[in-house]
């Protein structure tokens, strides 16, 4: 497996009237990954203690906004879910640095754009590094304006951080991505099914769910070669296949 359970009790827990065996942790969970102590976070993040780091991915910050502009009925409270969210995780963690893995904004510059700025200048002592993705198409002087530092890819110890999942693996590294946000489907036996978004592990491969708000799910299988850790009621839950 690509982690080490630094919590060892698998219980038989009921979420939702599902029977699933689980390493439930209220608060987060604490994992060896690859050989580095990280804790997975029930915000959907990953929180690297030893460098004092968050990874998010998936924001897609400005896209209700979007689809508001369209025409398309979505509470206007519901554009600063995001914001609001990774305000909150930043204070409890006060990390020096927050990297992340693309699609940080849904599009083109809107409203959303103003309140993510000013809610970055709060943390003056952090550096922002993003990881550039497909939906990050803003002109370059508008990241530098927010302080944020672009890159294509970034390296982090033995991790390679990129937005899309890589097929190769440069010798030596694990890849450690996003895009996908991917989810698990868990079924009843009353023919009933409940999508959670999850955490997905390899040994050579990870895939961060979608942080934002407002955002779809991908779903992802499971076999005996994978470690899947899905996110519901700010728990997480590790899916045994």
């Amino acid at each position: 497996m690509a982690y080490d359970d630094l919590n060892d009790n698998n219980k038989l827990q009921i979420y939702n009237n599902f029977y699933i065996y689980t390493h439930l942790i209220k608060i987060e969970l604490e994992i060896l990954l690859w050989g580095k102590k990280v804790s997975l976070l029930p915000e959907k993040a990953l929180w690297y203690a030893d460098n004092q780091t968050l990874i998010i991915s998936d924001l897609h910050v400005g896209k209700v906004e979007h689809f508001r502009k369209a025409g398309i009925s979505i509470p206007a409270a519901a554009a600063y879910q995001t914001t609001t969210m990774l305000h909150s995780l930043i204070s409890k963690y006060t990390p020096k640095e927050v990297i992340f893995l693309g699609d940080l904004f849904h599009s083109v510059e809107n409203s959303s754009l103003i309140h993510f700025t000013e809610m970055l200048q709060h943390f003056e002592n952090c550096t922002f590094r993003l990881i550039s993705g497909n939906h990050d198409i803003m002109e370059p002087h508008v990241y530098h304006q927010m302080n944020l530092i672009v890159h294509n890819e970034w390296i982090m110890d033995n991790i390679w951080l990129t937005h899309e999942p890589q097929a190769e693996i440069k010798p030596g590294f694990h890849n450690l991505a996003g895009h996908i946000h991917p989810c698990v489907i868990l079924k009843g036996k009353g023919k009933q099914s409940l999508s959670l978004p999850c955490f997905y592990f390899t040994e050579a491969n990870g895939i961060m769910p979608a942080f934002g708000y407002f955002t779809g799910k991908g779903r992802i299988k499971i076999d005996k070669k994978t470690d899947i850790f899905a996110v519901a009621d700010g728990k997480i839950f590790r899916i045994d296949p």
